[in-house]
């Protein structure tokens, strides 16, 4: 009598071998829907980002002057997480997330919109307001104030 493997024991190795090479090849599969970006246009997670490791909460998130009127900059908040800081008018500041209320992509500042590279949702500067969708909501407001010319977090 020879030692070869059962029927039943060549059966089960290889359902098992299938089983696991379906599943990698579904992994690598994308959603389908046609529409995916680049992998530099997807959201990103702020606590990967240096500026989320222990940062002082009162720091400055950006310089009033480097703001131009009626416009925005992108910037960090002192967890990391990507925000933008607009200038509506001289001197006053208003503050938004950078993600986009319809994936979490990060927008960015264009004149007096801030655009979504995902999807292409745009947004009002000044007021995180949509412009245009598919984004279904306004951008989430943040507290900042301006003290010595510095825009800070939180409140006055």
């Amino acid at each position: 009598m020879t030692n070869q493997p059962s029927r039943r024991a060549v059966l089960i190795t290889g359902a098992a071998a299938t089983a696991g090479a379906g599943a990698a090849l579904l992994a690598g599969c994308g959603s389908g829907s046609g529409d995916e970006k680049p992998a530099s246009a997807r959201p990103t997670a702020a606590s990967t980002t240096p500026a989320a490791t222990k940062s002082p909460t009162n720091r400055p998130l950006a310089v009033l002057a480097d703001i131009p009127v009626g416009g925005a900059v992108a910037a960090a908040g002192s967890d990391g997480a990507a925000l933008i800081i607009a200038q509506p008018t001289a001197g006053t500041v208003a503050a938004f997330s950078a993600r986009c209320t319809h994936r979490g992509c990060t927008v960015a500042p264009k004149d007096k919109r801030l655009e979504c590279p995902c999807h292409g949702s745009a947004f009002a500067a000044a007021t995180g307001k949509v412009i245009t969708g598919p984004a279904p909501r306004p951008l989430a407001k943040v507290d900042v104030h301006v003290a010595a010319g510095q825009v800070l977090p939180g409140p006055a």
